[in-house]
């Protein structure tokens, strides 16, 4: 059976629907803790990596980013999924590397 796939800006409803709905907006949050927490899922999948190795680990970790991201892009109206589409039609243009070492 295949699974079923969402356009992303689907998955953003949903990720700050299911938000809203556990309470995580009955008031303003700061945006600066709000990209903290991206980014302390994108430690936690690092760490999962060094320690363990395990994929799915890993995988879960950037899935609980990748969410915290969308409920932050449907919170403030973001279309992540257009800005997703030029970056990467612009990133087709740019040069090898684009001239960095890493």
């Amino acid at each position: 059976m295949q699974k079923k796939r969402y356009p992303i800006n689907e998955l953003i409803k949903e990720c700050h629907r299911v938000a809203r709905a556990k309470g995580w907006w009955q008031q303003d949050r700061n945006e600066g803790e709000l990209i903290a927490l991206m980014h302390s899922e994108l430690s936690e999948a690092l760490e999962a990596m060094r320690k363990h190795g395990n994929r799915e680990e890993v995988a879960e970790e950037l899935a609980d980013c990748c969410i915290r991201i969308f409920d932050y892009c449907g919170a403030h109206k973001i279309d992540l999924e257009e800005a997703l589409l030029k970056k990467i039609a612009y990133n087709k243009t740019r040069p090898f590397r684009h001239g960095k070492k890493f």
